[in-house]
C-alpha cells in the first residue's frame, strides 16, 4: 500500500500530538523525555546516514520515525507498509515468478520449449513465419 504525501503528513501530525502528549509533565507517572525506555537499532553506517538524509527532507528525525512505525504497528496489528524483496515484488509475487521460472526450465529440459539465448533471436524465430 503506497503512502501518498498526504498521508505522511497527517500521520506525522497525528504522532508529534503523541509526542508533544508524552513529553508534557502531567502529574508524578509521566513520561518525559528523561524516562521512556530507549531501543538501540543496529544498522550499518550507509542505511542510516541515506534514511536520516530522506526523514529530514521531509522534517523527521530518525526517533521520530521509528516512534512513527511502532505506532502504526500498534494501531494497524501488521507492518505498516508493504513489504518487497530486493526484485521489488512483493514477496508472494516473487515465489509466484520463481515457480513459473522453475516449470518453464522443466518444459524447456523436457524439450517441450524451445530456449532462446536472447530477446533478438526469439523476435527473429518468431518473425520468420509472418
Amino acid at each position: 500500500m503506497a503512502m501518498s504525501c498526504f498521508d505522511v503528513i497527517y500521520i506525522f501530525h497525528v504522532f508529534t500530538m503523541y509526542i508533544q502528549r508524552d513529553t508534557m509533565n502531567v502529574g508524578k507517572n509521566s513520561l518525559t523525555r528523561n524516562n521512556m525506555p530507549t531501543i538501540n537499532v543496529r544498522t550499518d553506517e550507509k542505511l542510516k546516514r541515506d534514511a536520516t538524509k530522506v526523514l529530514s527532507k521531509m522534517g523527521l528525525d530518525l526517533s521520530r520515525a521509528i516512534k512513527m512505525f511502532l505506532h502504526q504497528v500498534v494501531i494497524t496489528e501488521s507492518i505498516p507498509f508493504e513489504v518487497k524483496t530486493a526484485n521489488r515484488f512483493r514477496p508472494e509475487e516473487e515465489r509466484a515468478l520463481l515457480k513459473e521460472m522453475e516449470e518453464t526450465m522443466a518444459l524447456v529440459k523436457a524439450g517441450k520449449i524451445k530456449p532462446y539465448s536472447s530477446a533478438e533471436e526469439m523476435t527473429k524465430d518468431i518473425l520468420k513465419d509472418l
